[in-house]
């Protein structure tokens, strides 16, 4: 089982109207993606962070299914324009010590097949987590 966690908080001139927008879509994706088993959006306490988000996946091959479904790339979308700080890990009770290597490859792999993506998440101010690519890599 895979627990795909992101942290994040908005831009100051985020409108209230775009928030909800970015965090209903993000409610989407845990709705649309068949591999998503469980999922959580809501406010992130005790950190820096504003907002967070859970999705639970079975396995890598879901994941993969996560990360290219529409409902991700719109999310991404609308809301990484709109997002000051973000942070991805991944938790899972998988024994293989190579499981963090595979996760960031799939990551890798999308931003190798969707530039855009890659400039989306590139732009944003600081990114720490899951294979960030650009100059904010953590």
């Amino acid at each position: 089982m895979i627990h795909h966690c992101v942290r994040f908080s908005f831009k100051p001139g985020a409108t209230p109207e775009q928030i909800e927008d970015a965090l209903a879509s993000l409610r989407h994706q845990g709705e649309a993606v068949p591999s998503v088993q469980s999922f959580l959006v809501g406010r992130d306490h005790g950190g820096r962070y504003e907002w967070g988000a859970t999705f639970q996946i079975a396995d890598l091959e879901g994941y993969w299914e996560y990360l290219i479904h529409p409902a991700h790339r719109h999310t991404d979308e609308i809301g990484l324009p709109l997002v000051d700080q973000f942070v991805s890990f991944d938790i899972t009770d998988d024994l293989d010590p190579e499981t963090g290597k595979k996760i960031a490859a799939l990551h890798q792999r999308r931003y190798d097949t969707d530039p855009g993506i890659t400039e989306l998440v590139s732009n944003i101010n600081q990114y720490e987590g899951s294979a960030a690519p650009g100059p904010h890599a953590a």
